[in-house]
């Protein structure tokens, strides 16, 4: 690993990720060398093209972590590991066919949420979140709505009763901060899962878990309680970011002024140029090289770690040239991922219902809504992995609570 190695931490990657990737770019290419807590080195991933013939490649780029050659220097109590696991058995760690067969098994069981069911649930929730505020005439978006919509909501898809899913959002955000807590995060997570399908495997419901359960490719629980922890974790905290910057967006730029004076085709443009602008999932880890390779000009060793860097990818001025235009209805971005360990597409469109649902009933239930503070002192969390706002503070004329009456 080269000298002049950017540590994957500190305040830039929370105030100006931008930049950073801008200025990591023009010091070492499309792939440059980053240092993980504890001074761990590893791979990020800048460029467009690059992070195609990595994500493409899944032989050369393995998803088996088995693979690192810096395990030896990993502690146990490291706080990355939720996010860098070794021998854990979900869908992310696996490959060849066994991963194929899983990857078919969350989609199947996903694919069977009744569109309209899934409505229902995100305006219910929504509704009550938003009952909690409309009174007062200002509210987080952020803590208050955002950051618990998208967990209840799953929750109830997998088969959580309602007071169940209210203990899930701080484990997943301690997991996914990767910070003291982390370890703590998922262990909460995890028994919670072992739980439900405990419960599920007595008594079977029209639940994703149960559908889950009832694979013919006999997943063991173990597997599928794995494969619950990463897509819970992968579809709350960056389905609630999307919506936190996409209100953010819509809130404080002027193209997007439409969206709050009942523009909904605009709701959909936003949506879309936050996950080429600001996609809540920045940078993933990650893929370990099977041999020694050539990547961006850079000599890659067998077992390196490669970093998906998700947003600079999006930025890169090689295939966007004018990085200052509109990107529409471009959808050509990497905010789901690329290759076979892309997002399924069944988890993507149950996200883009989550998140629309959501901004489109803050629209609805408090129309003459405005930022309560400068744009400029909104704040991000502390993490190279999602960028989300700490915060989201809002005014607006109270209303009155529908209290389960929507119209």
């Amino acid at each position: 690993m080269t000298p002049d190695a950017v540590p994957l931490s500190g305040s830039r990657f929370q105030t100006e990720p931008a930049r950073l990737y801008r200025e990591m770019r023009r010091d070492h290419g499309p792939v440059a060398p980053v240092l993980l807590d504890g001074g761990i080195p590893a791979w990020l991933v800048l460029g467009y093209r690059e992070l195609h013939q990595v994500t493409g490649d899944p032989v050369l780029y393995s998803r088996d972590s088995g693979l690192w050659n810096q395990w030896d220097n990993i502690p146990g109590d490291w706080p990355l590991l939720p996010m860098i696991g070794r021998d854990q058995p979900s869908v992310l760690y696996t490959v060849g066919e066994r991963h194929h067969q899983r990857a078919g098994m969350i989609a199947k069981a996903l694919e069977g949420v009744e569109p309209a069911l899934l409505r229902r649930h995100c305006e219910r929730f929504a509704d009550e979140l938003i009952d909690a505020v409309c009174t007062t005439g200002t509210a987080d978006l952020v803590g208050q709505y955002a950051m618990l919509l998208p967990v209840r909501v799953l929750a109830r898809l997998y088969g959580f009763s309602d007071d169940e899913s209210s203990g899930l959002v701080t484990a997943l955000n301690d997991m996914i901060d990767g910070r003291e807590r982390a370890l703590d995060g998922q262990r909460h997570l995890g028994l919670s899962m072992a739980e439900l399908v405990a419960q599920r495997r007595a008594a079977p419901a029209d639940d994703v878990v149960s559908r889950m359960l009832a694979d013919p490719n006999g997943f063991t629980e173990e597997e599928i309680i794995q494969d619950l922890m990463v897509m819970t974790a992968a579809g709350h905290q960056p389905t609630a970011d999307w919506i936190g910057n996409s209100l953010r967006l819509m809130l404080t730029d002027d193209r997007f002024a439409a969206s709050l004076f009942g523009g909904r085709h605009s709701v959909a443009e936003a949506m879309n140029e936050v996950l080429w602008e600001d996609t809540p999932t920045q940078n993933v880890a990650g893929r370990w090289a099977a041999r020694d390779t050539q990547l961006g000009g850079r000599h890659i060793l067998a077992g390196d770690l490669v970093l998906l860097g998700l947003q600079a990818a999006n930025a890169d001025p090689q295939v966007r040239t004018d990085a200052a235009a509109f990107t529409g209805g471009n959808s050509a971005h990497f905010s789901f991922g690329h290759g076979e360990h892309r997002c399924p597409f069944p988890a993507q469109e149950i996200a883009e219902v989550i998140a629309r649902t959501a901004i489109e009933v803050v629209l609805d239930r408090l129309p003459d809504i405005d930022l309560a503070v400068p744009a400029d002192s909104l704040t991000r969390r502390p993490s190279p992995w999602l960028r989300g706002l700490t915060e989201l503070p809002v005014r607006f004329t109270p209303t009155s609570a529908l209290g389960g009456n929507r119209p």
